[in-house]
């Protein structure tokens, strides 16, 4: 396999699990070495680690609550003390309570406020700095940014958010040669999808409605990932990328 990231440094929150998981992999199959920020699953995040030792690269596993400044800075001296340098940023961790909106509160909206969007300017603050030759920042979004998807309000709201600041982020970050962009995952058959109440109705719409495939993998989510940080996709910025196997054009 060519090594398209060998001498690369990647950064991935939320990668213990599901799409994380899969983009840290990725990422370190094709040269990488990876940093895997986590929130709870510390067992899940060094199995991850664990792997990409096992390719002969670097990892680290670092806990942390992504929504708050301060930690986020933490974050990043642990990095800093493995690594001199990030290449890739992937702002994948995110929370949210699944309620109608009415029955939804400040505190709701604060939580999924910060973690799925602000977190994306917190990191984007710290990784700057130690991104001397360029590189890119990549947010993962869902379709709920866009639809409407019930008891999804709140999440739904965060991500447009999030989205939104991804293109102020890449027209600020452009002259330094960093790229910034999102990647908006179709239904992925993922741990959080089994939090969903509509979860089998979901998966049965996809499939029906999804003309390049009944099913959506975090490993094709990844792929996505993958290309939005080769050299190849340096003019691509402050974009959403939808990867959901043509679900939203089938009505």
């Amino acid at each position: 396999m060519i090594e398209q990231f060998s001498g690369k440094v990647a950064l991935v929150t939320g990668g213990s699990r599901g799409i994380g998981r899969a983009v840290a992999l990725k990422l370190a199959r094709h040269g990488c070495d990876v940093a895997v920020v986590y929130h709870n699953s510390h067992e899940e995040a060094e199995a991850v680690c664990d792997a990409i030792r096992g390719m002969n690269r670097r990892a680290i596993a670092i806990q942390a609550d992504v929504s708050d400044p301060e930690i986020v800075a933490e974050i990043f001296a642990a990095f800093r003390q493995q690594f001199d340098h990030v290449d890739f940023v992937i702002s994948n961790a995110a929370t949210g309570v699944l309620k109608p909106a009415l029955e939804l509160s400040q505190k709701h909206w604060r939580r999924c406020l910060e973690t799925n969007a602000l977190a994306l300017n917190f990191l984007a603050q710290q990784a700057v700095p130690i991104m001397p030759s360029g590189g890119r920042i990549l947010a993962i979004s869902s379709l709920g940014a866009s639809r409407a998807i019930p008891q999804y309000a709140f999440i739904g709201a965060s991500k447009a958010a999030m989205e939104s600041l991804v293109r102020s982020l890449a027209q600020e970050l452009g002259p330094r040669g960093i790229r910034v962009n999102v990647v908006s995952a179709g239904v992925v058959d993922t741990d959080a999808l089994k939090h969903f109440p509509n979860r089998e109705q979901l998966l049965e719409e996809f499939a029906k409605r999804a003309p390049a495939g009944p099913t959506l993998t975090p490993d094709q989510v990844a792929d996505a990932v993958y290309l939005l940080c080769l050299p190849e996709a340096a003019m691509i910025t402050g974009h959403t990328l939808v990867v959901d196997a043509g679900f939203c054009i089938s009505g």
